[in-house]
């Protein structure tokens, strides 16, 4: 029985194993599917722009993250090829190990075989039986013939079982050795592609080069707009501080009051003893008790916000960006390419704090207690300046760019007066 149960602890072992890998390898195939719907979405958009002749940001944007999303392709490609190899090799591992206990099982059944040749027929098994000293050992013999015979029984059993495991476990090899075949043919199709579009890559940043002046004037034009917006919410965020001092301020001065009361001391000599402890911008922001826990909320949902449009592409990623030689931008966000008229929606519940209006072209900014969550390059606008929203509500719609087919929502969150990179923050 130790031996049965030693097989069948190898085999759990390994079936868990195997279903470790399917989850991680069933992960990777959808990323990988999830890059190649991205991939497309460019490829249609850059296809869609390509008769024009002048350069656009856009079409800068749309062909680095083409690249990026490639490279990311491969290096989801790799690691289901490690994961194939690890599964390979444990496949491997596994028919050894089978086949070894095949072998003791066949030993140990040959034994048996040889055992039951040596006493065939019905005489020996009654002379076996009746040699017994008394009628204890007689029972004792009668019940030692049934069992080795069942034991017999289990023991061929197991030796069809073992041969069927292995069968099953070759066929999972041949299957994951077709796989890892195909993966490394993608791969190399992958890189041939790649090689393509940095060709295409340095013809663009070519064309930019002798374009720079017009480019540099867009990027300008841009970098204002996004300047202004910045302005704009640093002065609402400035506001509310403001404002959160002024009140914290008067609720000190009347604590100090009813203190000097009670003590019959002056409100000097009071603040003397207990002086005023100056507080962070962002520890203003989450002073009372309903923004901190929207604050510690909102922190704790790092990497699991949802994203602001349905769907959509990182074209322009946070920081300082560089096109060509001598042209560069500073990102205070990330800018997201999706398709007309798609929903913006918000991130997390909040408070409307800014609305931004240039020319009917909106921002929205939402207060989360020390943090902010900005849409930008939004129309139609379905919320107003101190409305609560909650999570996943439309704001707006994204403005439509009726050139391509596919418009981008400028994205950023802020943590107190200053922007922080909103990636790391949204849902993979």
């Amino acid at each position: 029985m130790d031996f049965i149960r030693g097989i069948l602890s190898i085999v759990a072992f390994f079936l868990a194993l195997a279903t470790c890998y399917a989850q991680s390898s069933a992960e990777l195939k959808k990323q990988r599917e999830r890059l190649n719907r991205e991939i497309e979405q460019l490829n249609q958009s850059l296809k869609s722009t390509s008769s024009d002749k002048s350069l656009s940001l856009k079409q800068v944007n749309a062909l680095n993250a083409q690249l990026r999303l490639r490279e990311q392709k491969i290096s989801t490609i790799n690691s289901e090829i490690r994961l194939i190899s690890n599964r390979i090799a444990s496949h491997n591992k596994t028919i050894q190990n089978l086949r070894n206990q095949l072998a003791k099982l066949r030993k140990d059944y040959e034994s048996m075989v040889m055992f039951a040749f040596r006493n065939r027929n019905a005489h020996n098994k009654m002379m076996f039986i009746f040699a017994s000293k008394d009628f204890n050992q007689a029972f004792k013999r009668i019940k030692y013939l049934q069992q080795f015979n069942e034991s017999r029984k289990e023991r061929a059993k197991e030796i069809e079982d073992t041969q069927k495991e292995i069968a099953l476990k070759v066929a999972q090899l041949e299957a994951s050795k077709k796989e890892q075949a195909s993966l490394l043919g993608e791969q190399q199709e992958e890189r041939k592609v790649i090689a393509q579009e940095q060709g295409e890559q340095s013809k663009v940043l070519n064309a930019l080069t002798k374009q720079e002046k017009q480019f540099k004037q867009e990027l300008q034009k841009k970098q204002q707009e996004d300047e202004r917006l910045a302005r704009a919410i640093r002065t609402a965020i400035q506001r509310e501080i403001a404002e959160q001092r002024r009140l914290e301020e008067e609720a000190r001065k009347a604590a100090l009051a009813l203190e000097a009361e009670r003590t019959g001391k002056t409100v000097k000599e009071v603040e003397a003893e207990k002086p005023a402890v100056r507080k962070s911008d962002t520890e203003v922001l989450a002073s009372t008790p309903e923004a901190a826990k929207l604050s510690a909320d909102f922190a704790s949902n790092r990497g699991r916000l949802p994203w602001p449009v349905q769907q959509g592409i990182i074209t322009q990623r946070f920081g300082r960006q560089t096109y060509g030689r001598n042209v560069t931008v500073n990102n205070s966000g990330i800018k997201i390419r999706t398709s007309n008229d798609a929903s913006v929606q918000a991130i997390f519940e909040g408070t409307v704090a800014v609305v931004y209006n240039v020319q009917g072209v909106y921002a929205v900014a939402v207060r989360h207690g020390k943090y902010y969550s900005i849409y930008n390059n939004l129309r139609n606008l379905t919320v107003k300046r101190g409305q609560v929203v909650q999570r996943g509500q439309t704001l707006g719609t994204v403005l439509s760019d009726t050139d391509d087919g596919n418009s981008e929502v400028h994205f950023e969150i802020w943590e107190g007066a200053a922007p922080i990179n909103p990636e790391p923050w949204l849902a993979k």
